[in-house]
């Protein structure tokens, strides 16, 4: 564990089954359904959708929110947002925000299709990256009644500006340029260059931010190979 944190925790309260789904591209979804033991099968049941941080999958955080919130009472769905995880879409790791706002919504779809789901009460948490996601999402698809972000992370101005601010303008052209170049060489059958967003190593110039990205995303526990 992480700081005494459980991120893998189970609980013998709910029952989790493995679901997929079509969004609006035709990719299909992959997620967790959690559904509490006690459900009252008489009633309609309130239901979360669960998105994970960006770099990660459902495994990591997600279905730890989602499998706590199914105890008090939830129907939760943990999802693979596309490129990632078990979910469809290529290239693999791929940023693509359009996408991952159309997902929470056709995880929305998902959820207000099942007989036993209260369509006027579901709502959506992102953690981190997901957190401005599922703000997105909620701006365009009013289904979504209520939203909670954890730890969110602005994406787009964590990319241009970096950290604190830290990235110049004349830095920010050159990350530009650099990725328009690499354009013309994955066009000639060049070589695909990932980017990353947490250090593969840390020494004694890394920032503390940084090192707690490092210990969620890179020790042994937490990543899943890229698959190519």
């Amino acid at each position: 564990m992480s700081n005494g944190a459980d991120n893998f925790y189970t609980s013998e309260k709910v029952t989790v089954q493995k679901v997929n789904f079509k969004n609006q591209y035709q990719m299909n979804v992959a997620g967790n359904l959690f559904i509490p033991k006690n459900l009252d099968g008489k009633t309609k049941s309130p239901a979360i959708v669960v998105g994970h941080p960006m770099g990660a999958v459902k495994e990591q955080s997600a279905n730890l929110y989602a499998t706590k919130m199914a105890e008090k009472g939830f129907v939760t769905l943990s999802l693979d947002l596309s490129f990632w995880g078990e979910s469809e879409g290529q290239r693999r790791n791929a940023v693509s925000p359009d996408i991952y706002v159309e997902d929470f919504s056709a995880a929305i779809d998902f959820l207000g299709a099942q007989p036993f789901i209260d369509k006027e009460r579901i709502g959506a948490i992102g953690i981190c990256g997901s957190g401005s996601f599922v703000i997105s999402a909620a701006k365009i698809d009013p289904r979504m009644k209520a939203i909670a972000t954890v730890s969110m992370y602005d994406m787009g101005a964590a990319n241009r500006n970096g950290l604190k601010h830290s990235q110049t303008l004349e830095q920010r052209k050159d990350i530009i340029a650099q990725a328009a170049q690499q354009r013309d060489v994955e066009f000639t059958g060049g070589k695909t260059l990932y980017t990353s967003g947490t250090v593969h190593q840390l020494d004694e110039n890394t920032h503390p931010i940084q090192r707690e990205f490092y210990d969620f995303y890179r020790t042994p526990r937490g990543p899943k190979p890229l698959e190519i």
